[in-house]
């Protein structure tokens, strides 16, 4: 790894880690965020994407992405949208577990609540294929997503557990009506992982070796 990569790497972990340790590992945002901390974060999330040791990962590198991914900031819609949930709940760890040679995911979504009336996770799993660009018969970095099922589970209630309720409710998770949600990979290595989708929104995630909430 450049000298220069893994300095703004490290900038990037130190100025994240703590933050989101004080949301028990919960996804920063741009909604609960200082504007300043907003732009440090995008500032070093372009410079890294600039030094990308992984150009088209999908074509050179796609077995970087196999594994366990662990959300830590994202500027989304449907990822801000869950620092403000219903009855008290808070968000916790957040995940996207890749299977590339079965061209699948899934994301998985911890809830607690303070008190410890109860606590469950979200899940919504999806296929992916990888787009090609225009005019090439070769992939690059864009992956388009179909969303399949989304599963809510309850897991205990006033800390009994609740297996019965694990899951709850399952339901099909319709993707938007009228276009392809789609993500682009502007950054791909060992234990980092940049990407931006649909509306702007930016994803910055880093893998782990197992899913813990």
């Amino acid at each position: 790894m450049s000298l220069e990569r893994q300095t703004l790497k490290q900038k990037l972990s130190t100025l994240i880690q703590p933050l989101q340790t004080a949301k028990r590992g919960a996804p920063l945002t741009n909604r609960t965020l200082s504007a300043t901390t907003c732009q440090q974060i995008e500032s070093l999330v372009t410079a890294i994407e600039a030094l990308n040791p992984n150009l088209s990962p999908l074509l050179y590198s796609p077995q970087l992405l196999d594994g366990n991914w662990w959300l830590n900031y994202s500027t989304a819609r449907e990822i801000r949208s869950l620092d403000k949930l219903p009855l008290g709940l808070k968000v916790g760890r957040i995940y996207q577990i890749i299977n590339v040679p079965n061209q699948s995911f899934l994301n998985q979504a911890f809830v607690y609540h303070p008190l410890g009336l109860a606590k469950g996770y979200v899940k919504v799993t999806a296929k992916f294929e990888i787009a090609k660009p225009a005019g090439t018969v070769l992939p690059d970095k864009r992956i388009n997503v179909e969303f399949l099922e989304r599963m809510i589970s309850i897991q205990k209630l006033m800390g009994v557990p609740t297996p019965k309720l694990d899951p709850a409710k399952v339901v099909p998770a319709r993707s938007p009506e009228g276009r392809i949600p789609f993500l682009e990979i502007t950054y791909l290595d060992d234990d980092l992982r940049i990407g931006r989708g649909g509306e702007g929104s930016l994803f910055v995630l880093s893998k782990v070796s197992e899913v813990t909430p």
